[in-house]
């Protein structure tokens, strides 16, 4: 099985340009490919993944990716699902962005010198705007470009002529990159098919209608119950472990939907055929045990992350699952506790009963905490508590940060030492 005949199992191609040829150019050579992200944010979402992840898989197939951070591109702004134009950002804001991308884009893709970064800046600032007209502009049919879905959609709310001429930029990109790193495939997204085959006509133009250049777009991602993928309460799921910690990454892998397990594991993971029918039929037949979920987000989390996070993680799962909240580092507890309800308390010793209703307010009342207390419903730091005349002590936990508190069976509270 060929790579385009992987991705066609794995439902990641929406459409191609030449579906035939790029079939055939893949099993005679190994080409460049390319894919972009223009850097209008210093991270990227899991929802950025989609595309790079078609990239890897071509890199381990033996082919040529190279990663295109938008620096001119992302200046002037996409016009791609936008209801208005964009804000434009300033130079020094877009240069830190570049630096934030390149530095996640290393870590995804290695660096083993089997991949190129480059920054469309580099050759775009390099135009006049006498060159731009005369030997871009030129070739640029106005009522084509409009009919693009990309500008057509954004007719009736209007459109400015810098983002108009977006899909030049992006056209310039690939014909730079088929002449000088051997680049014949650009991989998009769904809302890119306009720019691609944009670009695909500008290179039929000034390298001659014989030239080999394609394009591939993969299908837009949606949740089973038709929302978009990639969101949750929080907002988006960053691959910046300052946006989201590996343990949350973790986490919104592990809850994936039944309907959404294969999906996810076919397009996010780089298991074979075999594992992943393998999977699926646990899906059907032990549902409960979240098999594939437990796969998906080890096997995404170490792409992002490394090993070191998915054991983190599962320590972190394992210990709020089980209430051993003991066997936690500081570190674990500030990662898996960070969207816990939490309070700020003192360091002194204090009565549990007076130190649950009064210091930190778990409690309701005395009465309420001496009665919980009782009953066994509290536990400390992942142990019970049943003597209303113990006392707390938050200096000797977790190196006198943290106080765990658990309240009947899944209500967690962390307390913070000032």
């Amino acid at each position: 099985m060929d790579i385009i005949d992987d991705l066609q199992w794995r439902g990641a191609i929406n459409q191609q340009t030449d579906a035939d040829g790029l079939k055939k150019e893949v099993n005679e050579k190994k080409f460049g490919l390319y894919a972009g992200i223009d850097p209008t944010g210093d991270s990227m979402h899991v929802g950025h993944l989609i595309p790079f992840m078609i990239l890897k898989r071509f890199q381990l197939a033996g082919f040529k990716p190279v990663i295109l951070i938008g620096g001119a591109t992302g200046s002037i702004g996409d016009p791609s699902g936008k209801k208005a134009e964009r804000k434009l950002q300033s130079m020094e804001q877009v240069k830190y962005n570049e630096e934030r991308l390149t530095n996640q884009m290393k870590k995804l893709f290695g660096e083993d010198g089997k991949f190129q970064i480059v920054n469309n800046y580099d050759w775009a600032s390099q135009f006049s705007l006498l060159d731009f007209l005369r030997d871009y502009g030129k070739r640029f049919n106005v009522n084509t470009m409009l009919n693009k879905e990309i500008v057509s959609s954004r007719l009736e709310t209007g459109i400015s002529y810098t983002e108009f001429t977006y899909q030049i930029l992006q056209a310039m990109d690939f014909e730079h990159l088929y002449k000088n790193n051997d680049v014949e495939l650009q991989i998009g997204g769904a809302d890119q098919w306009g720019n691609i085959t944009g670009g695909i006509e500008l290179i039929h133009k000034t390298q001659g209608a014989d030239a080999k250049a394609f394009g591939l777009t993969i299908p837009l991602m949606l949740k089973a119950d038709g929302t978009k993928f990639g969101k949750t309460e929080g907002g988006a799921v960053w691959l910046d472990p300052e946006k989201t910690t590996p343990y949350e990454f973790y986490q919104f892998w592990i809850n994936t939907d039944d309907r959404d397990a294969i999906k996810y594991l076919k397009y996010f993971t780089f298991l074979d055929r075999e594992e992943i029918e393998d999977l699926e039929d646990k899906v059907k037949s032990e549902p409960w045990k979240r098999e594939a979920q437990r796969r998906l987000a080890e096997e995404v989390t170490e792409f992002v992350h490394g090993k070191d996070a998915v054991v983190e993680a599962q320590n972190i799962t394992e210990a709020l699952f089980s209430g051993n909240v003991q066997d936690l580092t500081t570190a674990e507890v500030e990662t898996g506790f960070k969207n816990m309800p939490s309070v700020e308390v003192s360091a002194d010793k204090k009565n549990i009963v007076e130190w649950l209703a009064d210091d930190t307010e778990i409690e309701p009342s005395r009465r309420q905490a001496r009665e919980d207390v009782k009953n066994g419903a509290i536990r400390i730091n992942g142990e019970k508590v049943d003597n209303v005349d113990a006392d707390i002590d938050p200096s000797q936990s977790f190196d006198g940060k943290f106080v765990v508190v658990r309240r009947g069976k899944k209500k967690y509270y962390l307390a913070r030492i000032k």
